[in-house]
C-alpha cells in the first residue's frame, strides 16, 4: 500500500478507536464528557498513533493492542494540549482550526479535562490484555504502561513544558533548548514508537537501541520543524496561532540558529533517523516515510 493510503486508512481506523475508548457524550458527567471528546475528535494529524502503527508493523503487533496504545498515547499528547493552551501556561484561543478547550467551555472544565484524559489513557492501556486476540503477556504490558508514564511525568513531557515556562524571556544554549524538547516533544514520540513495538514481542536490548535513536531524531526534528513553520506559516495553515513564540519572547531553534541553519539540521535529524533503522532493512519503511512526513510538513 502506497504511504498516503496507509496513512488515510490508519488515520480514519484511528478516529473511529479513539471514539470508542472515549465515554459516550451522554454519560454522567455529560458536559466533562463532551469537553474530552471534544479535545481528542476531529482534529490533529494523529503522528503518534501513526507512529505506534509503524512501528507495530515491523513487530507484527495485533491490531486490537497498537489501537489501544495509539489511543493511549494520543490521549496524552490531546490532554497536554489542553492545559498548555489555558491561560496560565500560553494562553492560546485556537488549537486544532478550532477554539481551545477553555475557550469552548471554560477553564475549570478545561482543567478537568486534561486530567479526565491522563487518567482515561491508562485505563484504555490497561485493558489491552483483555481484547479478544490481543495475545499481550502482563510482562510486556507493565512495560509499556511504565513507558507511557514515564515519558508523560516530571522527567518527560511534563518536566520539558515546566523548562519551557522558566525560560521565557531566556538566551538558552542551543544544549540547553535540545534537552528541553527531548522532553516536552520528544519523550511521547519516542513513546510512541516503543510502545507500538513492544506490543508485538519483547525488545532485544539491539532493537531498543535503534527505535531509541530514532524516536530521538524524529522527536527533535518535531520540534525543530514546528519553530520553522511558526516563523513562515501563517494560522490558518498551521490550525493555531501563528508567530506566537516570537511574540511570547521563547527561545527557539529559528531564534538561536535562524532560518535556514534550523532546516538544516531538521534535514541531519531526519538521516539520523533513517540510519537509526538500518538494522531492520526494508521492514522499517512506514517509519523511516513517517520520517520524511515530519521534516516535510507544511502544517
Amino acid at each position: 500500500m502506497a504511504f498516503d493510503a496507509w496513512m488515510r486508512q490508519t488515520q480514519t481506523g484511528m478516529e473511529a478507536a479513539l471514539d470508542r475508548f472515549l465515554p459516550a457524550a451522554t454519560s454522567i458527567p455529560a458536559r466533562l464528557h463532551q469537553a474530552m471528546r471534544y479535545a481528542v475528535l476531529d482534529g490533529g494529524k494523529r503522528v503518534r498513533p501513526l507512529l505506534v502503527f509503524a512501528a507495530g508493523e515491523l513487530f507484527a503487533t495485533p491490531l486490537t493492542v497498537a489501537q489501544r496504545a495509539a489511543a493511549a498515547v494520543e490521549m496524552i499528547h490531546a490532554y497536554s494540549l489542553v492545559h498548555d493552551d489555558m491561560p496560565c501556561m500560553d494562553d492560546d484561543a485556537l488549537r486544532r482550526g478550532k477554539p481551545t478547550v477553555h475557550v469552548q467551555y471554560d477553564e475549570a472544565t478545561a482543567l478537568l479535562v486534561g486530567d479526565a484524559l491522563q487518567s482515561q489513557a491508562f485505563v484504555v492501556l490497561a485493558e489491552a490484555g483483555a481484547e479478544i486476540g490481543a495475545e499481550i503477556d502482563s510482562a510486556r504490558q507493565i512495560v509499556m504502561l511504565r513507558l507511557l508514564a514515564q515519558a508523560s511525568g516530571s522527567l518527560g513531557m511534563c518536566g520539558g513544558q515546566a523548562i519551557d515556562l522558566a525560560s521565557v524571556g531566556l538566551n538558552l544554549s542551543l544544549a540547553e533548548l535540545e534537552q528541553m524538547h527531548k522532553l516536552k516533544t520528544g519523550a511521547l514520540l519516542r513513546a510512541s514508537v516503543l510502545l507500538g513495538a513492544w506490543g508485538g514481542k519483547a525488545l532485544a536490548p539491539a532493537e531498543i537501541e535503534a527505535l531509541e535513536a530514532y524516536g530521538t531524531a524524529i522527536g527533535l526534528a518535531f520540534q525543530v520543524v514546528d519553530d520553522i513553520l511558526d516563523a513562515t506559516a501563517d494560522s490558518a495553515t498551521l490550525g493555531k496561532t501563528a508567530g506566537k513564540d516570537a511574540a511570547d519572547n521563547k527561545p527557539t531553534y529559528v531564534s538561536i540558529l535562524g532560518l535556514p541553519e534550523s532546516q538544516a539540521l531538521a534535514e541531519k535529524l531526519r538521516n539520523d533517523a533513517h540510519q537509526a533503522l538500518a538494522i531492520f532493512g526494508n521492514k522499517a519503511r512506514r517509519l523511516r516515510e513517517l520520517a520524511d512526513l515530519i521534516v516535510q510538513r507544511k502544517a
